[in-house]
């Protein structure tokens, strides 16, 4: 029998003990169902091998080898990360379409006597029901945008209003970038895919009449793209314009990025980029500033040369709705209050 997935809220409510992916590694690093683990039938090397087989030389052939590599890895997984799964197991499998590979898989487990079933469809399935909420749906939520410059701490702001109960779109979390030159994690972006499925899965969690602080972003975080329904919806937000002192933004600056500054060449290497921009001898200036250790000095002349210029050109094209909140301090306990005011704001 198949599962046929009709929303991401169907999701919640599988009554499977496991959701296993049986793609290759390369296709489940791309993208998999939530919570969904990788057993694959057919590694990459495996998967180019017998497909190369079907198109060059026989498809009898290639299902041939194909089913027997399926069986060896198939005994393997049962040997291994399946050992210790009992009768009563109940797992949930899918391959890209719901075909061949699912089906042999999940064949030999049920003839061992669990019940299996299907993701009718596959993947495919899962994938379209995410394009459809990200690209062809509005999103419908309550959005109030958190906006300023570089430095108005922002981030720690959404973090803030979380812990107090509020409700958040953490956009820069789940991309895995903090939005700027210097933002890349050390760990790298999702794929696009990855990060669609991520936003897709935590939208469909949100409560629509709750108000929801997104943070303002370009239409990219990184390398990862904004999908299109919901940069609509952030288009049309009414927005929350913060703003602080500049020393305060740099001293805040530094204290977001403590691997950077205890990593100069790193550092240096990710003001690279900003020579096209600002010429050799700012760039120049800038490296003396990290060679001496001067770090607030430093953010408070990228702020004002670089991100404040190109913020004041942005926030000029997102003119809609906008309420200014000044932040004197932007400490956590400052933070803490502006995040209890804001909740406040929005609960009259």
């Amino acid at each position: 029998m198949a599962v046929k997935l009709t929303s991401l809220n169907d999701l919640k409510t599988l009554a499977f003990d496991d959701i296993i992916d049986v793609r290759a590694p390369s296709e489940f690093a791309e993208d998999h169902v939530p919570g969904a683990i990788n057993l694959p039938v057919l590694s990459d090397a495996e998967r180019a091998e017998v497909g190369t087989i079907y198109v060059q030389q026989d498809s009898f052939l290639a299902r041939k080898i194909g089913a027997a590599m399926v069986s060896r890895n198939a005994a393997a997984h049962l040997e291994g990360s399946l050992a210790d799964r009992d009768g009563r197991w109940r797992p949930l499998v899918y391959c890209w379409r719901g075909g061949q590979r699912s089906g042999s898989f999940a064949s030999i487990l049920s003839q061992i006597g669990w019940r299996v079933e299907l993701i009718d469809g596959g993947y495919k399935s899962y994938r379209r029901l995410v394009v459809a909420a990200l690209y062809d749906a509005p999103i419908s939520l309550n959005i109030t945008l958190l906006d300023g410059g570089t430095g108005t701490a922002k981030t720690a702001l959404l973090q803030e209003l979380a812990a107090q109960g509020a409700q958040v779109l953490d956009l820069e979390g789940l991309a895995e970038h903090r939005g700027s030159v210097l933002g890349g994690f050390a760990s790298g972006q999702p794929s696009q895919k990855m990060f669609e499925s991520r936003l897709a899965g935590f939208i469909a969690r949100l409560d629509p009449e709750r108000p929801t602080y997104v943070e303002a972003e370009s239409t990219k975080i990184g390398n990862l793209l904004i999908p299109p329904s919901l940069w609509a919806a952030m288009i049309e937000a009414p927005v929350l314009r913060l703003s602080a002192p500049l020393r305060e933004r740099a001293a805040f600056t530094m204290r977001s990025y403590p691997d950077l500054t205890a990593d100069p060449d790193e550092l240096r290497a990710r003001l690279q980029p900003l020579r096209a921009f600002h010429g050799a001898a700012r760039l120049e200036a800038w490296e003396r500033l990290i060679a001496e250790g001067r770090f607030e000095d430093l953010a408070a002349s990228l702020i004002e040369t670089h991100y404040d210029p190109r913020y004041t050109k942005s926030a000029q094209r997102r003119a809609r709705s906008v309420t200014q909140m000044d932040v004197a301090r932007l400490d956590q306990g400052s933070l803490a209050e502006t995040a209890a005011r804001i909740i406040a704001m929005d609960g009259k």
